[in-house]
């Protein structure tokens, strides 16, 4: 048996990490994109736009991201679709982030005082004026110490790939640890990476919510 050392076990486990933050920032950046979109409904003043976000959203954050990714894997090949497991990975994630992120949104736009849509309005600004040039530029600035916050739960949700096949560090861990016979080292090295991964975001997300807070204050 070829014996590894930590230090091969930690090199191979950083070879998987670029892949945890590349799936990553496209779930964020598909999220982002999806989110804004499922936001403009939500906050629509047209009833069926705004029931078929609350449909939308309902449905991801009221099902397992584990459901969602073997649904995004295994049920598109029931109808003959067959893709990667990086896209089926993404996809969902991105489904998944933009939910969440849309009602996180949807709370920041809420935060703005009516005052502000009054002021808009007596501008005679048309709905998506008022939230280009009026609102969305305050909920943004509201809107990015949660948003960092939940950048550290996509970084999580990512080990949940694992599942269908995308080797990520969570599916290298397994991979290392039956090559290895070492869970317990590699298992500790995959904690450790992934909080500093994660570390660094949460505390960052507090020290922004505490500089808003002041910000209020003052």
């Amino acid at each position: 048996m070829t014996d590894f050392s930590t230090w091969d076990i930690l090199r191979n486990l950083l070879m998987a990490v670029r892949w945890t933050v590349v799936l990553s920032l496209v779930a964020f950046a598909g999220g982002a994109v999806i989110g804004l979109l499922v936001l403009l409904m939500r906050i629509s003043r047209r009833a069926p736009a705004r029931r078929a976000a609350w449909a939308f959203i309902e449905v991801f954050q009221g099902t397992p991201l584990l459901m969602q990714l073997f649904l995004a894997f295994f049920g598109l090949a029931l109808f003959g679709v067959e893709i990667p497991a990086w896209l089926a990975a993404g996809l969902a994630l991105s489904l998944w982030s933009g939910a969440y992120l849309a009602e996180i949104w949807r709370g920041c736009v809420e935060a703005i005082p009516k005052g502000q849509w009054e002021a808009a309005g007596c501008l005679s600004l048309g709905h998506l004026q008022q939230m280009r040039y009026v609102i969305l530029p305050q909920a943004l600035r509201i809107a990015i110490a949660p948003t960092v916050g939940f950048v550290v739960q996509i970084i999580k949700g990512t080990a949940l790939a694992s599942i269908i096949g995308f080797v990520e560090l969570s599916k290298a861990g397994t991979v290392i640890t039956n090559a290895t016979f070492s869970p317990f080292t590699v298992y500790a090295l995959v904690a450790l990476i992934y909080f500093a991964l994660c570390w660094p975001l949460s505390r960052y997300s507090r020290y922004l919510e505490r500089k808003l807070n002041v910000a209020h204050r003052h």
